[in-house]
């Protein structure tokens, strides 16, 4: 074609300087623009000097040589997109053969390219179905073959190399390379799961593990998570290649027996393939407390970390244990968002004596208490509105008197908008019909009082004085200083203010609500003919021969470890009005309880000295 541009330029219809790109563009057969995509050239008219181009949405479409020349890329014959245009059925075939395929993309990108890129490529063309497994496949492959660099992290490009490199010389290389021992112990995870394909696999754990060591010294205290995770890819590979470890190394017991160490938050720091080994280490370290550390610890972790501690204790032979803690945070309310989310979902017959209605009352109670926790709160009313069977398993059994109260607490909830209120309304009336005369009936004759300590009463003013005053005004300028950044779709930090503000708006409308709800009381001298709000509750357990004190107060009040409880507990609810004598039956840490009333006395003798204000 070249002559007959060349004629084309002598005449002067073309410009000389356009015959080397528009020779390229029609020996190639193919071309890309950057309006309208991928084009295959259909013909060459040297009378009119023109191209014929078939484009997507734009069949036969003739184009001046001129212009051709200036705003047209030629596409090589062996690139993938001339390929899949000239012969698709065969590029098709050549998935089955994952190195080939993936070996023509690269080449057709200078020789390297990233997933996102060889995925585009590919999908929906030539993969059509279950790309994830048709990749997963090719990158096992591509690190086994000598001519691939595979790395570690999506972003960056998968490159192909004419020079092959044994497997274990790359994963050698990249290791030496690696910066940090985060980064290192990465590459070690990587090396562990092609160990029989190592040409030495004994040469190559030595010098990994002999790297290793001196670092893992250095982070034992400054950074114990990444050490131990360290020290458990170096155990597998000395397990995987049968090298002996060195007998000075440091190991997980001397991480664990460091003094400031703390389970919870040093296992949040570990990825969570690596918890339940991260769990059995602890056991190990601490043959007489582990068991005690971890009850602890299972209100105060994630909810995918609360499931492994709960798997850890019932397969150590103390569910009992696991069920006694889980029943104690559930009767008193301190039950986090996060352990209620994994009890909710991984609820089974195992724990079929403590799954009523008093874990949504908890629930309830979780919720509020993470107002300013978008994210738990979120995930934990996500899961209720979405578990279809929720309610319904868990009031099954129940009382109609505890589900018409149950009903009622889930009314004045603050944490559920009215239609996802009235729709889980909607399953407690189709699982207990009789509370449907709470819901449509006169609701005024509802007691939506609250009894509260003034001090209690105290603590939710300032709060709201605090939100009004200083967090929605500070807010409101984040808003303003973020909306003057620029374009809102992209603006980072004006979504996360606006989200801020839905919260603080929130949070001060339950603040209100509860505030004029709220009776402040200072239960001074109340009767103790029975048992009521601003009492000391003395009951002795006959069975057991053991005494409990139980002070009850206001509804916003709680103090387990001092025996300090709300009135609207259901402990308080089983005890107001019994008189000294009584003979008592509640639920406790998940067992039926009987017990004896052997004392009532008042909780304040007189009212507190007033508090100092200020300049006092």
């Amino acid at each position: 074609m070249k002559d007959e541009f060349d004629k084309l330029a002598a005449a002067g219809k073309i410009d000389s300087k356009h015959i080397a790109a528009l020779t390229q563009l029609a020996e190639a057969g193919c071309c890309t623009h950057r309006s309208w995509g991928f084009g295959r050239i259909r013909s060459v008219d040297t009378i009119l000097a023109r191209f014929t181009i078939d484009f997507p949405g734009k069949p036969g479409h003739p184009m001046d040589l001129a212009f051709a020349a200036e705003s047209l890329k030629a596409v090589p014959k062996d690139h993938i997109l001339a390929r899949k245009a000239t012969d698709l059925n065969a590029v098709r075939h050549l998935a089955a053969h994952h190195i080939d395929l993936i070996k023509i993309v690269l080449n057709s990108f200078g020789g390297k390219a990233t997933a996102d890129q060889i995925q585009h490529s590919l999908v929906p063309d030539v993969i059509s179905d279950d790309w994830k497994k048709w990749w997963d496949t090719a990158r096992r492959e591509m690190k086994k073959n000598g001519h691939f660099i595979v790395p570690l992290k999506k972003t960056e490009p998968v490159v192909y190399q004419a020079e092959e490199t044994s497997l274990q010389d790359r994963l050698l290389t990249d290791f030496r390379a690696a910066k940090g021992l985060k980064a290192r112990v990465g590459v070690v995870s990587e090396m562990l799961k092609v160990v029989p394909d190592l040409k030495d696999k004994v040469a190559a754990a030595k010098e990994v593990i002999a790297a290793l060591n001196p670092e893992i010294v250095t982070h034992q205290r400054t950074q114990p998570a990444v050490a131990l995770e360290a020290i458990f890819a170096r155990d597998e590979l000395c397990e995987a290649t049968g090298v002996p470890a060195p007998a000075d190394e440091v190991s997980a017991a001397q991480v664990w027996s460091q003094d400031g160490i703390k389970l919870g938050p040093l296992l949040e720091t570990i990825p969570a393939a690596k918890h339940h080994r991260a769990l059995e280490s602890f056991k190990l370290a601490s043959p007489d407390k582990w068991h005690e550390v971890l009850r602890t610890a299972l209100n105060y972790v994630s909810a995918k970390l609360a499931k492994e501690i709960a798997s850890v204790l019932i397969h150590s032979g103390r569910l009992d244990v696991l069920k006694e803690t889980l029943a104690k945070h559930i009767n008193q309310h301190t039950a986090s968002s996060e352990v209620l989310l994994w009890f909710g979902r991984e609820r089974n017959e195992d724990f079929v004596d403590i799954l009523g209605p008093e874990v949504f009352r908890a629930m309830l109670s979780a919720m509020e208490r993470d107002q300013f926790n978008e994210k738990r709160s979120n995930r934990l009313r996500d899961f209720i509105l979405e578990d279809q069977a929720l309610l319904g398993e868990l009031t099954a059994s129940a009382d109609i008197e505890i589900i018409k109260d149950l009903t009622r607490a889930l009314q004045l909830s603050p944490v559920f908008d009215d239609m996802d209120k009235r729709s889980l309304l909607a399953r407690l009336v189709k699982a207990h019909p009789a509370v449907q005369s709470l819901i449509t009936g006169d609701q005024t004759k509802q007691d939506s009082g609250l009894l509260v300590t003034w001090e209690s009463l105290e603590r939710r003013r300032l709060e709201y004085q605090d939100l009004v005053q200083k967090k929605i005004p500070a807010n409101s300028k984040e808003i303003a200083i973020a909306r003057s950044y620029g374009d809102l779709r992209e603006n980072h930090e004006y979504k996360a203010a606006k989200e801020m503000q839905k919260v603080l708006l929130r949070r001060k409308d339950e603040l209100e609500a509860q505030l004029t709800r709220a009776r402040g009381m200072d239960f001074v001298n109340v009767k103790t003919d029975v048992v009521g709000p601003g009492t000391i509750v003395v009951v002795t357990d006959p069975a057991a021969n053991t005494t409990e004190t139980f002070t009850i107060l206001g509804a916003w009040d709680s103090d387990p470890d001092q025996g300090v409880i709300s009135y609207l507990t259901p402990v308080a609810q089983a005890l107001l009005n019994r008189k000294v004598g009584d003979d008592v039956e509640f639920e406790l840490y998940g067992n039926k309880r009987r017990t004896r009333i052997d004392k009532i006395s008042p909780w304040r003798t007189e009212a507190p000295a007033p508090a100092p204000t200020a300049g006092e």
